[in-house]
């Protein structure tokens, strides 16, 4: 959701219709981040997602030239930065503790995890694997984010590997008999149907995204919009930033299929890119962020959204 759908006014109607609303401040400056948070207080309650970065050395360089060559005359200069972590976190701790704050591409050291729960806060982790699964739970996260396979937008792995990925119920079955924290299941969740199975499964709570993509509340481009109402196919493709994301497939990633692993670095090559496809309403020439479940999401505003999740719009019988 981070980059454009995430909005304040998406994660305030989803907070006020009994929802848990979270700010993604991925791609957001710190103080940008401040403001977010405090647009959002009240008596609401939300979280604030944040990204882990990874290492700044370990990239292919002459792969990355290359891709970048590839792009054309309009790619931006490729560079790695930490997506302002340190700051973020320092506002999180000392300047505007929020209630829940989640992590997505790995999980921070325990004694920054004892940190933020000082200051009140309740630290969630996305996790992919059994064993990222064990590793969050040694870190003292309070509750764990598992993400399945049909997850749209980037997964939230630790390591950016090729490997087989579960699907959402294969892999929660799996953390539950790995580990005794709370979960919330992610990916491929639209429906009330999908929620019942997740929690029969063993989730405390589900994450929705795509779901969320049509309401009138998110940022989603108008381009995107159109796309997500479609029953086109989605791929995972690394073409647009460097990292494994879930995409409905389009012209960019046609003509892009061996992106080298290099986040952020192609994130900020491509930016340029798909700024001007934006901009001109071209759908193929930007990433257009998706679950598999993508084309049962429905346009109407968050809070009956929420209602919808919770099977709270079925007729009484």
């Amino acid at each position: 959701m981070a980059g454009g759908p995430s909005t304040v006014e998406l994660a305030r109607a989803v907070s006020d219709a009994g929802g848990l609303g979270f700010l993604a401040a991925g791609y957001r400056g710190a103080e940008a981040m401040r403001d977010e948070i405090r647009a959002m207080r009240g008596s609401r309650v939300f979280g604030v997602n944040l990204f882990v970065p990874g290492a700044p050395n370990g990239i292919d360089a002459e792969a990355l030239a290359a891709y970048v060559r590839s792009l054309g005359p309009g790619a931006g200069e490729p560079r790695y930065d930490d997506d302002g972590w340190r700051s973020k976190l320092d506002v999180l701790r000392d300047g505007e503790p929020v209630p829940v704050v989640s992590f997505t591409f790995g999980c921070p050291p325990l004694c920054e995890v004892r940190s933020l729960q000082a200051h009140g806060s309740e630290v969630w982790v996305t996790v992919t694997s059994v064993e990222e699964a064990r590793a969050a739970r040694d870190a003292a996260a309070d509750a764990l984010i598992v993400q399945g396979s049909e997850a749209g937008g980037h997964q939230g792995s630790w390591e950016d590997a090729d490997r087989d990925r579960q699907r959402t119920l294969e892999l929660l079955a799996a953390v539950v008999d790995a580990v005794d924290v709370p979960l919330v299941a992610t990916g491929g969740i639209t429906d009330a149907g999908a929620v019942e199975a997740a929690l029969a499964a063993g989730a405390k709570a589900i994450q929705a995204g795509t779901a969320f993509m049509l309401a009138p509340e998110a940022g989603t481009h108008p381009a995107h919009r159109a796309a997500l109402s479609t029953a086109s196919p989605t791929a995972l493709t690394r073409a647009f930033t460097g990292r494994l994301a879930r995409g409905i497939v389009n012209r960019f990633m046609a003509e892009h299929p061996d992106a080298p692993l290099a986040y952020p670095h192609i994130h900020y090559a491509t930016a340029p890119l798909r700024a001007a496809a934006r901009e001109t309403g071209d759908a193929g020439g930007f990433n257009l962020w998706a679950g598999t479940e993508h084309a049962h999401a429905v346009a109407r505003p968050a809070a009956e959204t929420v209602r919808a999740l919770a099977g709270l719009d079925r007729p009484r019988r």
